[in-house]
């Protein structure tokens, strides 16, 4: 276990080192959400949200953003990347080997994971800094609720990966699952709780994410706590798990 470990932690190294070393890629992960809060902040400016106690749009900003991210840098990279190199056959190569195959796949979501921490930190530093953006006082519940949230979306970025069908189809397939679900889950902007649009995303793991995230920036909720959008997330990731498991593809589908 600890042999397993330690050649898990280098693996991850590696895969850290592979992405800083594409300074274009690496800025974009980070500057593009940003770049969206700026622009979302600057429209709103300090209007209230009405249906969640007249919270400035800010302080609703933060953490749509932050989970806006995650899903990107887990979901959305992971898929791309993941078709890419079992396209170009590295996975074939990868599993061949004598590195253990979820050695190489746990490396690359643990890469995703660790991008998605230090997102995370320079969305909530730069709001507090920049807006004046409340700091969440349940820390523990801000960790448990980003882990399940990029848990969830690993493994639903790995399960995706089983219907495209080539590289070139990898970012229309992902972008058209992700952005209109960001879209109708209130991510930009808040949808009204009584909408048919809310009711289908009540459906998706997205809304969750951004609900189960805000409350632990809300100032005016009492409990930090979201056990039944969390339940919703683990449902499916745990259903993520199982097709990825099911039908992952370690070979290119070229012939």
């Amino acid at each position: 276990m600890t042999s397993d470990l330690s050649l898990l932690g280098r693996q991850i190294g590696y895969e850290q080192r592979s992405f800083w070393r594409n300074p274009a890629a690496a800025g974009f992960s980070f500057f593009f959400p940003i770049v969206f809060m700026v622009i979302l902040a600057s429209v709103f400016g300090n209007n209230k949200v009405s249906d969640l106690g007249n919270i400035r749009y800010v302080q609703y900003y933060v953490p749509s953003i932050v989970a806006f991210g995650i899903m990107g840098v887990t979901f959305t990279n992971l898929a791309i990347s993941v078709t890419f190199k079992r396209e170009a056959g590295t996975l074939k190569r990868m599993r061949g080997s004598a590195l253990p195959a979820w050695i190489y796949l746990s490396g690359l979501i643990g890469n995703s994971v660790v991008v998605g921490i230090l997102l995370t930190v320079l969305v909530i530093v730069f709001g507090v800094v920049v807006y004046s953006v409340t700091v969440p006082g349940n820390i523990f519940a801000l960790i448990v609720t980003l882990a399940v949230g990029a848990a969830c979306f690993c493994a639903l970025g790995l399960a995706l990966t089983t219907v495209i069908p080539n590289e070139d189809a990898a970012p229309a397939i992902v972008n058209l699952v992700f952005f209109p679900l960001l879209f109708i889950s209130g991510t930009f902007f808040e949808i009204p709780k009584n909408s048919v649009l809310v009711k289908i995303a009540a459906a998706f793991p997205v809304r969750h994410f951004i609900t189960a995230t805000l409350a632990v920036f809300d100032p005016h909720v009492h409990s930090s706590w979201r056990g039944g959008d969390l339940l919703i997330m683990a449902i499916w990731g745990a259903a993520g798990l199982i097709v990825a498991a099911r039908r992952f593809k370690w070979e290119s589908s070229k012939k």
